[in-house]
This record gives structure tokens, sequence and C-alpha cells, in this order.
């Protein structure tokens, strides 16, 4: 994509942008929390709605002159309904500004400071958005003094959320990494949280939703399911659907759904005011509408029988993935993967993920270090690889593809395995220097080239 006015009035920044082109074109971006939109979504995102600025909803502005604003948000409500098959008397709400955004803004919109929420326990996969308090070194015997399913928080209120709420989290298994929905309840029967929440960034398997509904209605909780990783797997029904399940739902939209950075909020209608009332006034001012204008592009993609066949790709190159891996003696976590996403505990090979994480960027593969179940490790140096498939599927790549890339991970993994045990400056300036590396770039380059991106 060429850019000729950013080219001649700010040649610094644009060559930057040519830089990220550049990338993104010739690695395999493998990181679960990216995709790549269509140059549709991303020219509605650069249109003129880039100028609005249109506080409240549609038809009921503080400013004049956002007629065709209401049009465009209506219609990317209707889209939203019609990708997700929403009932009627559904709500969609496509301002918030991020997926943290929208889950604070349910919050604001349902609780009050002190409720307690029960959410996913962070190392396990949960996420910063569901609150989270990091033990100080004095607090390490914590988790050992209470029952092993559950986390109830150190000292230091890293997320806002735990500075405002009370979390309560819950844990998978230790031996299988799943849930155990009976546990769950049984936390919540004690705890008694106003709001309990699914979802988050590294849980490989499909979430029960009937059963955190039963819980949720149990002790009286709003159940909220936050989709923002499997949003397209669910609207393409590649995975099940949290809707008449969940009170609910909030998703990001650069994720499987394949739009621009914004967020969505999906709930029951009588919640509808509450939740509005919950994003504006209440946690932001002006939507970013260039932005719901690139949603608006995206959702109608997402309704197409083409984005149905990329979701179950996506899906099978994931699983696909996961086999090649346990093939090679890999401890894939929970056994496999139901989504776009599968974690490996590096400790099975007395390694950690951040040293094979970074010879594999040089390799031309991107994926990132994450925290597995049971972690050992710091949150700068945790035991896992997290990788995804939705990006190398929005290029065209198969299960053939698949078998090649494992081949390379597993490659570039053995090749350094031998000095991950230096300093990270140190280890990144041995890794500079490999002629393996730079032979897996080369032919992960001519890869891409095969499939390559619509930039």
């Amino acid at each position: 994509m060429d850019f000729p006015n950013l080219k001649k009035q700010d040649p610094e920044i644009y060559k930057l942008v040519k830089k990220e082109e550049e990338k993104q074109q010739y690695k395999l971006s493998m990181i679960p929390s990216e995709n790549f939109s269509s140059p549709a979504v991303r020219e509605a995102l650069s249109s003129v709605f880039v100028h609005k600025y249109a506080e409240g909803y549609p038809h009921k502005r503080y400013y004049e002159g956002n007629q065709f604003v209401d049009n465009l948000e209506e219609l990317c409500q209707q889209r939203a309904r019609q990708a997700f098959s929403l009932p009627d008397d559904w709500h969609v709400n496509v301002q918030p500004l991020a997926g943290g955004n929208s889950n604070l803004a349910v919050y604001n919109g349902l609780l009050e400071p002190g409720d307690t929420i029960l959410s996913m326990y962070l190392p396990d996969g949960g996420h910063l958005s569901h609150g989270w308090s990091f033990p100080e070194k004095d607090e390490q015997g914590l988790e050992g003094q209470v029952e092993q399913a559950i986390y109830l928080g150190g000292k230091r209120k890293i997320s806002i959320v735990s500075k405002i709420f009370k979390v309560v989290q819950y844990k998978v298994e230790p031996d299988s990494r799943l849930f155990d929905y009976k546990k769950i309840m049984a936390i919540a029967k004690e705890y008694r949280p106003k709001m309990i929440i699914s979802g988050g960034t590294a849980y490989p398997r499909e979430i029960n939703y009937d059963a955190l509904h039963s819980i949720a209605k149990e002790v009286g909780a709003y159940y909220l399911a936050d989709i923002a990783h499997e949003a397209g797997l669910v609207a393409a029904g590649a995975n099940k659907s949290p809707i008449g399940k969940a009170d609910v739902i909030t998703f990001t939209t650069h994720k499987t759904i394949r739009g621009p950075r914004g967020a969505v909020i999906l709930c029951r209608g009588d919640l509808a005011d509450r939740i509005d009332f919950g994003v504006f006034p209440g946690l932001q001012g002006g939507p970013f509408e260039h932005t719901i204008a690139s949603l608006a592009v995206c959702l109608k993609e997402a309704c197409t029988p083409a984005f149905k066949k990329y979701a179950f790709q996506v899906v099978k190159n994931a699983q696909r993935l996961a086999q090649r891996f346990i093939e090679r003696g890999y401890d894939v976590v929970s056994g496999g993967t139901d989504k776009h996403l599968l974690l490996i505990d590096m400790r099975s090979k007395k390694l950690s993920g951040r040293n094979p994480a970074k010879a594999l960027d040089q390799a031309g593969i991107i994926m990132n270090r994450n925290s597995v179940p049971n972690e050992t490790g710091s949150p700068m140096n945790p035991s896992g690889l997290r990788m995804g498939t939705p990006t190398i599927t929005t290029r065209g790549m198969k299960e053939k593809e698949m078998d090649k890339i494992a081949e390379w991970v597993d490659y570039v993994i053995k090749v350094v395995a031998p000095d991950c045990d230096l300093k990270p400056a140190e280890f990144e300036e041995k890794i500079k220097k490999m002629p393996e590396l730079r032979k897996i770039a080369a032919e992960v380059k001519s890869l891409c080239q095969k499939y390559p991106l619509n930039i």
C-alpha cells in the first residue's frame, strides 16, 4: 500500500510504516491475538469518519452534524446482529474503544465498588481486565494456604479492576489443565460473586457456557462471557456461542473476526440502558467513528460463506499444529486445542519460553512467551510458548504448511537450546550470528511469498 502524501510530508514515519509492512509480509505472524484485515476494512478505518466527534448514541448526540454517523452506527449494530444471530430482544453497543474498556464499561454499568467478581486465574490463561493482584515476594506461600482451585489475590493491585472490586479467581486442574465446573460451583457458592466471568488469552479449549450459566443462576450473579479471542469462530459456528447463556458478551474486533482495533458489547435487552450508560458517559467520551466504520465492513465480511470456511480452517490448522508438536514430544497444554491457539509448556524440554521466542522471531516466526498452568517461572520469563493460526490462515495456509511450520519451530528450538541459559542480551547477540536461523528465515520468507498478504 502506498502513502504518497505521508512519504512526502513525513518520510520518517513513512519509513517505519514500510518496515512494518515488510515484516508482516515476510514473517509468519503467529500471535493468537493478532490478525490481518482486508483492504476494505483498512480503507474505512482511514476514511473521513476519523474527523468526527459524536458523543452520545444514534439520534441522541450532543453535537449537530452527526446524521451520517447515526446511520453508520445503526448499520454496524445491524451487522453485528446478523453476524452473531442475535435474538430480537438483545442489544448491541459498538462504541467501546478496546477490549479492556468494554469490560470496564460492563462492570461500571452492573456492579458497585467492593462487589465480588469471580474470574479465571491470570497465569492459567485469564486476562488483566478481569482483575489481578500480584503476590508480594513475602506472600509466595499464599496459594498453598487456600484451596488449590482458588486464588484470592495478593497485595499488589496490578489491575484497576482489583483496586475497585474484590476479585476471586478459579484455576484449571493441575493434571488435566482443564476446568472442573463442580469446583467452580463450590467457589461461587462460598464467595457469592455479583459477577462471574469466563474467557481469557491462553485457554485452548471450549468453555462450557451452559455450566457457567447454571452456576451464575445458582448464586444470583451476572454472567459475562468475554469472547475476545473466539469472536470470529463463534460468528462462523466453528466454536459454540454463549448467546442465551451469558447475560453480557464482550469481544475485541482485531483477532479472529479480522477487523480494526476496537470492541463490542452484546447484552440482554433489559440490561441495555445500564450497559450503554456504563460506556458513555460512564467511562469514555466520543466513540471512534472511523473504527466503527471499519468494524461494520469486517462484520459484513464475517457473514459470508468464505469467512465461515476461513474460521473452520483456523481451528483445523491449530489442531494440526498441536498434533505435530505432540508427536515431537512437546507438552501441549490440555493435550490439544478446540480454538485458534495452542500453548506449549517448555519445561518438558527443560526450557522456558523467553529465549526460544526470541530465536523464533530471528528465524522469521513470531509467537510469544506465555505463562502456563502450574507456572514456576516469572512474568518476564514464563514457561510457555503461545502460538495461533488466524493470520497464517488468512494467508491461505492449510495443514500441509502447518507440518512445515512445526518442523521449523522444532528445529530452531533444538538449535538454540544449548544457549538458552544465557542472559537475554547475550542470547540475542548470539542468535544474530547463527547461520541456521538465517537459513530458516529465508525459507520462511519463501513460503510467505507463496501466500502473500493483501497489503
